[in-house]
């Protein structure tokens, strides 16, 4: 396939860049198939016809899975067509086989991708730039406003991640993990959702943390003591040694891979959630996925 604005082929030398760094930006849609597989080639024109139509809403990112082994074993393809929905570094959902045209379409708009003239609506919809600014709402006021919506419209579920998220800004962590907990699962697997699941874990973590000069005695008496290493690098994560933390999870990984049902790779992947570093997660997402694969 030639490549287009929003359509190209990926192979393992521009897989960073052109799938997990851009999905920071957009989404980003793989389609993992092999030049022998017929239904490949029935959803081939389709993909490439709605990347042109959605005019920059996902980029197409096609994978032959038999010369990009190494990548399609890194997502466990066990069939072709597969197609892959990656979001801020993440993959969010998918499908296989080669749906329709219309059926990949209810896919796009599940996921929040709209074609490019339902993004100029909504743009023309928009305050004007020169508008006056509105006051930062305070937390509290952000909590009333919402649990006030949410009462009015209980079946609007995009209220309800709102007001997960202001929840937590206030300090009811409990009570956004409940609110987290009953969304569907469209927005389960949305990037702000994960982020909070994130900051809740860490939160819990902390919460039952021992102080960081403790901690450093138990690793320097036992540097096995994997509880105390990963506990570590969450108050250093949660400190803003985002850095050190990484470097924790990524030691602990090559280590002791499997410890606690494999909470090195979660915490990473958490933690990835929670950063606004794009170039330290790709560093650290490439070495993680050089200890898994």
């Amino acid at each position: 396939m030639t490549a287009t604005a929003h359509a190209l082929d990926v192979t393992q030398a521009n897989f960073d860049s052109a799938v997990m760094q851009a999905s920071m930006q957009q989404p980003v849609l793989i389609d993992f198939w092999a030049g022998w597989c017929a239904p490949c080639k029935q959803l081939k024109p389709i993909l490439e016809k709605l990347a042109g139509e959605y005019a920059g809403a996902f980029r197409l990112a096609r994978i032959d899975s038999d010369q990009e082994m190494a990548l399609a074993g890194m997502f466990g393809i066990r069939s072709l067509p597969t197609v892959v929905l990656i979001k801020d570094g993440q993959p969010v959902d998918g499908f296989m086989g080669a749906m329709p045209e219309g059926s990949v379409r209810e896919f796009l708009d599940r996921n929040g991708i709209k074609p490019a003239l339902a993004q100029e609506d909504a743009a023309a919809e928009a305050p004007a730039l020169d508008a006056p600014m509105q006051p930062l709402e305070a937390p509290g006021e952000a909590l009333a406003r919402l649990q006030t919506a949410v009462a009015a419209q209980p079946d609007k579920d995009e209220l309800k991640l709102d007001l997960a998220v202001a929840q937590m800004r206030v300090g009811q962590a409990e009570a956004a993990a409940a609110t987290l907990d009953g969304l569907p699962a469209n927005l389960a697997s949305d990037a702000r959702a994960r982020r909070l699941r994130g900051e809740l874990d860490f939160a819990r973590a902390l919460a039952s943390a021992p102080a960081l000069d403790e901690l450093e005695r138990r690793i320097a008496a036992d540097p096995k003591d994997y509880a105390a290493r990963d506990l570590r690098a969450v108050r250093r994560l949660l400190g803003g040694a985002e850095t050190a933390a990484l470097e924790d999870w990524l030691a602990l990984l090559a280590e002791a891979r499997g410890w606690n049902d494999g909470q090195a790779k979660r915490r990473l992947v958490a933690a990835f959630a929670l950063s606004d570093d794009a170039e330290l997660v790709a560093q650290a997402r490439r070495r993680m996925s050089s200890l898994l694969f």
